[in-house]
């Protein structure tokens, strides 16, 4: 099979996935959706994975210990997107966990009390108002995300975006920046690493891949090179997938940089 097509390459991209290949039983598999394994789009709802990304991911999971996704989308979302019932869900870049066999996402413990918290602000600024911005509200439970992809004047509802933000953050909420979508979430330390890691070291995984392409998974190449640092970790390797409007965050903390969603698939082959 040939390599993925590699934007940068900081190493042999065979030996970074061997440790993997050779101890499937002892190893990790996950990844972002939007942008890694499913093209963006203008409108989140439009979305989509290929069927023959989903049944190689289902294939993975019959082989490798612990297979996944960790997306900003809600977890049952998530599944219904991927079309792949045998993966574990990690939705809302940590908030909520998703295993198969269940119909319904748990929350992480960390947010009680404060699950309510970024829709109440939400709430005070007026859904008309939002609209009339530009902002387009995705409820996502305990996050609140605005989108202005697509709006007549993106420049303008970004900058209502950016004062949005500021609001949120002297309300002691957090203002978490994304393609073209500012999320309001709750002030608790959770994140697609530290949710990952967790998960990890319950299952007493040895190896682990993760690919993603925004900012959100970053904090998950960080946690996995912490996690191999302090010796809880034997091999990680993490793919980045270059975009246009991807952070430099990416291929600055990625293993290997690969060129779109495409790119990606052809490294999960890889790893059959």
């Amino acid at each position: 099979m040939p390599m993925p097509s590699l934007a940068r390459n900081a190493g042999d991209l065979g030996a970074l996935l061997a440790p993997l290949r050779d101890h499937p039983s002892s190893s990790a598999v996950f990844c972002d959706i939007d942008g890694t394994l499913a093209p963006i789009v203008e409108r989140a709802a439009d979305a989509r994975v290929p069927g023959e990304t989903s049944e190689l991911l289902g294939s993975l999971a019959r082989r490798y210990a612990l297979v996944g996704c960790l997306s900003g989308r809600r977890a049952v979302e998530a599944r219904e997107l991927t079309g792949c019932d045998d993966l574990v869900y990690i939705g809302n870049h940590g908030f909520e966990r998703l295993f198969p066999g269940e119909s319904e996402a748990s929350l992480d413990p960390a947010l009680h009390g404060h699950e309510d918290a970024a829709a109440a602000f939400v709430e005070h600024l007026g859904l008309s108002e939002l609209e009339r911005a530009g902002l387009r509200l995705e409820d996502k439970g305990p996050i609140m995300a605005l989108h202005w992809r697509g709006a007549d004047d993106e420049e303008a509802a970004e900058a209502r975006a950016r004062e949005i933000a500021m609001q949120a953050v002297e309300r002691n909420l957090v203002a978490h920046w994304g393609r073209k979508v500012l999320e309001i979430r709750p002030a608790v330390e959770l994140n697609k690493g530290t949710a990952l890691a967790e998960l990890l070291e319950v299952r007493r995984i040895a190896n682990a891949l993760y690919g993603g392409d925004d900012r959100t998974d970053v904090d998950a190449f960080r946690k996995l090179k912490d996690m191999r640092a302090t010796g809880d970790l034997a091999a990680v390797a993490c793919i980045g997938i270059a975009s246009p409007e991807g952070p430099r965050e990416v291929g600055e903390e990625a293993d290997a940089l690969v060129d779109g969603p495409g790119g990606f698939v052809s490294v999960l082959r890889l790893l059959e």
